[in-house]
This record gives structure tokens, sequence and C-alpha cells, in this order.
């Protein structure tokens, strides 16, 4: 795994991987960027949502808990004056036919398996998601 980075200006980076993939690293215009993109910290945040999101396909898959939608909220919170984030929450919204103690399950494993999510647990910040379970509809009777 490789990260390089490109100052292009101010406060703006281009950052990519070795797999092809880039993003464009900025502050907010109310300090002082330009908001080309996200900051570090909000990828930070992004990061942890697209891993518990594939992490808990992966479990959900070995678990055979089927679903045909999900979607993941989480916000942090970030005190008045504090250096970084001290606490994320959130949902998992899923559209599935599986019972909320199997979601809750998955979840949960998802949660700590999850190695953005290890990162934080590691750094002392509690990550909680709670699961919305949307129930699928199985057509007209």
């Amino acid at each position: 795994m490789q990260a390089l980075g490109t100052w292009k200006g101010g406060f703006e980076t281009q950052i990519a991987d070795d797999h092809a993939h880039s993003v464009t690293v900025d502050l907010p215009i109310d300090e002082g960027g330009r908001s080309a993109g996200p900051t570090g910290l909000d990828l930070a945040l992004l990061s942890l949502a697209g891993c518990i999101s594939t992490t808990f396909a992966v479990i959900a898959r070995k678990r055979r808990l089927e679903f045909q939608g999900m979607g993941i909220a989480l916000e942090s919170e970030r005190p008045e004056g504090a250096p970084t984030i001290t606490r994320v929450h959130g949902t998992l919204r899923l559209r599935t036919k599986a019972s909320l103690s199997e979601v809750e399950t998955a979840l949960r494993l998802t949660v700590k398996s999850c190695p953005v999510g290890v990162i934080f647990e590691k750094a002392g910040i509690p990550v909680e998601v709670r699961p919305l379970i949307a129930p699928v509809s199985t057509g007209p009777a």
C-alpha cells in the first residue's frame, strides 16, 4: 500500500494510491482553503463509512444474510478546539428479510473487524452504528 501526494498550491494536495485512484484534499473556504475536496479528517470518516459498508457486505455473504439495499450515515463529533474527532455514531440502513438479531450480529462483527474501525478503536474514538431495517416487499398478494 502506498500513498503519494502532490501539493497544488494553498492548502490543496492531490493524493493518489498505487492503484491509480486519486482525490484532492483541501481546507474549507472559512479556513483559508478553496474547498477543492474533503479535508484529511473528512476522508477518515468517509473511509470508515466505506469500510463498514464493504465489511458488512463480506460478513453478510459469509453468514448468508441476504439484503437488497444498504446505506450508511455516519456523523462525527469534534468539540470546539479539539484537534480531532472524539466520537462517531450513525446508522446502517438495510433492506432485508433477515431478523433484527441477525443484522445486529453481523453489524457488531463488522464494526469489530473493519480495518479502518480498528484504527478508530486504537485511537480511543468510539464508533456506534445502529441498524435500521426496512422490510423487503414480497410483491402483490
